[in-house]
């Protein structure tokens, strides 16, 4: 069996080794780091918990309501390559409801007061642990906010330029991409690691720890914004080489890709100062790094198409560090938040006749007590004539609950394993590149 849950102090050494395999910014390996980003966690789920807006119990997430941003012009046709392209007409970003009768326009804004007084975005980090082993396996995160007014979310904005000569009556079109700041504070995603041995399990171990971010957004809806984003991580090799960064990055700031990544920790105003403001064209880059532009790794792909499957989209922006693309969705409209219904927890069943008494659906649920615990794990389970969580003894007793305890339910698409499969034996070799997302 397997739980889902905040990360807890005697969890930092395990998670230093998971840190080790990869290389983003998100869960750096750095024992300290780690320490204090685990103890502000906790802290903020409790915070989450005190603030839940109890009057949506029994009642599925609906989307916003949105206004749709004035129409700006936007770069058409296609890039000079297809690794580097713009598309033809891009989709509109996601923007915030702009409407202040509208319940959705208080979304998010305790997380940005909290920011505003703390210095700090609220944060979540959740770990999976293998209950027969009591070993932690997997994580993944949650940053509330995303910068702010005077300290932007910066990336990299992919467009087309097109030249034309009279004299020589020919022209040229070329990608370039240029500096793109987001003062909005949007929330991410991101710290997504599993264990190598557990990848590719039957109970689908990375779905479980992805999509566990989305399932609480739906539940704790006013710490998250409007706009969600992913910052997927572009090509890595083995050893820790990442192109876009040693032929673009590291022109303008002296440092190795580690050292720049870790750095951020601290500030990013060295970005804002270093990194060029114009135009960069990308027909003068290397044709490695030119290729590595908007693209992620192997290891990252299935991510990729998770997030795509909930709903995010690509709006040709790109990462300055490792050229990955940054996915981004409204919130209320991610499949998995949209889903997700707040309700109580009815008695639960045997197990033995568990198959037989009704449980039809199969999903994620979840339960958390009144010190702000979060629990939660995919099971069978049923809904009784009042709308009522039904559950199995087994996971009822893996989850605390109690009959009567609120509890968050997401039905899953079918072809779910069976809850007690056992774990993969074969190992797939360790990776350093990770999926960020």
């Amino acid at each position: 069996m397997f739980l889902v849950r905040r990360a807890k102090p005697e969890d930092v050494p395990t998670l230093l080794k998971l840190a080790k395999m990869v290389h983003f910014i998100n869960l750096p390996a750095d024992r300290g780091i780690i320490e204090s980003k685990v103890t502000w966690s906790r802290q903020c789920f409790l915070l989450a918990h005190e603030t839940q807006d109890e009057s949506l119990v029994g009642q599925p997430s609906k989307p916003a309501q949105t206004t749709p941003p004035p129409a700006t012009p936007k770069p058409r046709g296609k890039g000079a390559r297809k690794d580097a392209q713009a598309p033809a007409t891009p989709p509109t970003p996601p923007t915030a409801p702009t409407s202040h009768a509208d319940p959705a326009a208080h979304h998010g804004v305790l997380a940005g007061g909290l920011k505003g007084l703390t210095g700090k975005s609220p944060l979540f980090m959740f770990v999976l642990e293998e209950i027969e082993s009591a070993g932690v396996i997997g994580t993944s995160q949650i940053i509330s906010r995303m910068g702010g007014p005077g300290h932007p979310n910066i990336s990299l904005q992919l467009a087309r330029k097109e030249m034309f000569s009279r004299d020589l009556q020919t022209g040229v079109t070329h990608t370039v991409f240029r500096r793109y700041l987001d003062e909005s504070g949007p929330t991410e995603i991101g710290g997504l690691i599993l264990q190598p041995s557990f990848r590719g399990h039957r109970q689908k171990l990375g779905r479980l720890i992805s999509l566990i971010r989305f399932h609480y957004m739906a539940l704790y809806r006013q710490m998250i914004s409007d706009r969600v984003i992913a910052e997927l991580m572009g090509p890595m090799s083995a050893d820790g080489h990442v192109p876009f960064w040693e032929h673009f990055g590291r022109h303008f700031i002296n440092m190795t890709y580690d050292q720049a990544d870790r750095f951020c920790q601290e500030s990013k105003e060295f970005m804002l100062s270093l990194l060029p403001s114009e135009d960069v064209y990308l027909t003068l880059l290397a044709p490695e790094c030119r290729a590595a532009v908007g693209q992620v790794g192997e290891d990252t792909r299935p991510a990729k198409r998770l997030l795509e499957k909930q709903g995010f989209k690509h709006f040709q922006r790109v990462d300055p560090f490792d050229g990955g693309p940054h996915l981004e969705a409204h919130t209320d409209e991610i499949t998995m938040v949209r889903q997700t219904r707040l309700t109580t927890l009815a008695q639960p069943v045997k197990d033995a006749v568990a198959g037989a008494s009704g449980l039809r659906e199969y999903g994620v649920v979840s339960v958390v007590d009144s010190e702000g615990e979060f629990r939660a794990t995919q099971s069978a389970y049923g809904l009784d004539r009042a709308g009522k969580v039904i559950l199995p003894r087994q996971i009822m007793d893996l989850l605390r609950g109690e009959p009567g305890m609120s509890v968050g339910a997401t039905p899953l698409e079918h072809g779910h394993a069976a809850p007690a499969a056992k774990p993969a034996t074969s190992a797939r070799p360790r990776t350093a590149r990770p999926t960020s997302a």
